[in-house]
């Protein structure tokens, strides 16, 4: 089977091609983007396409690479020991699984997604690649080693605070979530929103992208934003007229589900004195 679009989700042609190859090379598909463009989700639409279970491995800036393979509970085999517990003799008593030995162990082959990797430490994606690569690892306390029985298909996000090793690019197929284009915007949006006014649509997503071309903007509104203001509008029953903004209030209406700091508000609050002190 071959990914595209799915009911929920909308990928062009380029990311379905990425994800496609990807899966023929059993490589790791790296996925970076603005936060809000849809990564993570991505990877949930790429196992309901290919009909796969899904896993989700969530990188948090504390997380260890070791954590995805397995966890040895030394401090409960040796309280278990001081109590007399006979499952102490069995070591195996006292590993974790992380979701890396899930995936390999799994009955089918799985969609894995390790998302947000450039949260954590930078060593962590150096600390992977052996596993990711040969897609197995040894449990030193059992002295077996854990191999992949179905190869996974890999889904990486990373949300580029921080550059990943060049050791660790190597190993993996590339793609870029480009910003939609305003036809694939309100191809979105109309998925999400079926019964949506194309007037209302047409208006909302011109001061949608006005609002992200500003001069100075230091956070530009996502998709998934986007998407959060015009469920706040239809709520609201707003009309196309109702979103037009004149020279009394460049603040958007309902702003507060794009614009999240105070110098973004601050900006269009000065852009406002200045386009009344102008008239």
């Amino acid at each position: 089977m071959k990914f595209a679009s799915t009911s929920n989700y909308v990928a062009d042609a380029a990311l379905a091609v990425a994800v496609n190859a990807a899966v023929t090379l059993q490589r790791p598909l790296l996925v970076k983007g603005e936060p809000g463009t849809g990564k993570t989700e991505l990877a949930r639409q790429v196992a309901k396409a290919l009909d796969m279970p899904f896993m989700e491995w969530n990188i948090k800036s504390t997380t260890k690479a070791q954590q995805g393979l397995y966890e040895y509970d030394a401090v409960s085999r040796l309280r278990d020991s001081q109590l007399g517990e006979a499952r102490v003799h069995d070591v195996s008593n006292y590993i974790r699984k992380g979701k890396l030995w899930q995936a390999f162990t799994a009955p089918g082959r799985v969609v894995l997604l390790i998302d947000e990797i450039d949260k954590a430490d930078i060593e962590f994606p150096n600390d992977l690649l052996q596993e990711l690569d040969r897609m197995e690892f040894h449990v030193y306390e059992t002295g077996e080693t854990i191999r992949a029985q179905h190869r996974p298909v890999v889904i990486i996000t990373s949300n580029n605070e921080k550059d990943l090793p060049d050791a660790f690019l190597r190993r993996c197929f590339f793609h870029f979530i480009r910003f939609p284009d305003p036809e694939n915007l309100a191809a979105i949006v109309r998925m999400h929103y079926p019964g949506i006014k194309e007037q209302l649509l047409a208006t909302a997503l011109s001061q949608f992208f006005e609002i992200r071309e500003t001069p100075g903007l230091k956070k530009k509104p996502s998709t998934s934003e986007v998407l959060d203001w015009l469920k706040l509008i239809l709520a609201e029953d707003l009309s196309p007229e109702d979103l037009r903004r004149d020279g009394k209030d460049a603040l958007p209406r309902l702003h507060g589900a794009l614009l999240k700091n105070e110098q973004d508000v601050q900006l269009f609050e000065r852009l406002a004195f200045m386009a009344r002190g102008q008239r």
